[in-house]
């Protein structure tokens, strides 16, 4: 190249250029193929994931639809639950003013049969401090009408007439 001349003219320029392409080319295939190979083996993994998070996704959305579904019927079956307690609620409302009136009732009746009984031996209580008075009272008197000499005619009368009614 000392002669002054375009370095392109040169043979060795061509063969060092030859050889670079020649190598640069073998090189190109081999590694272009195995840059290929890897992308394509990355693209096939990336679809790979694609495809799986496009599934898990579905399957995402078909599990949040069923607990969807899950808690709409939860929430019925609350609600009716507490329609059917309120329900109850009013039926054992009802049942238990039923059966207190009926045992407000019952204690009427004990109430009033116990008066009953109450002023039935009152009565009756009465009616022995009567009885007990007027023989009291009787015997108080007879005992007055027998003194003296007319107390010993009626006995002797009274005596007489035994005596007649016992033969």
């Amino acid at each position: 190249m000392a002669s002054g001349e375009p370095f392109y003219v040169s043979t060795t320029f061509w063969v060092a250029a030859s050889t670079t392409v020649f190598v640069a080319g073998i090189l190109w295939k081999k590694v272009h193929h195995k840059i290929g190979e890897m992308l394509d083996a990355r693209a096939d993994e990336i679809r790979k994931q694609i495809e799986e998070a496009k599934a898990l996704r579905l399957e995402a959305e078909q599990m949040l639809l069923e607990y969807q579904r899950k808690q709409r019927e939860a929430e019925k079956e609350a609600v009716d639950m507490v329609a059917q307690a309120q329900d109850d609620a009013k039926l054992m409302t009802e049942a238990a003013k039923g059966d207190i009136a009926d045992l407000i009732e019952r204690r009427a009746r004990a109430a009033e049969e116990k008066i009953i009984q109450a002023e039935a031996a009152a009565i009756k209580e009465v009616q022995a401090v009567a009885v007990n008075v007027a023989v009291e009272a009787a015997s108080a008197v007879l005992a007055d009408a027998l003194k003296g000499k007319g107390g010993k005619a009626l006995t002797d009368a009274a005596i007489a007439e035994v005596k007649d009614k016992l033969h």
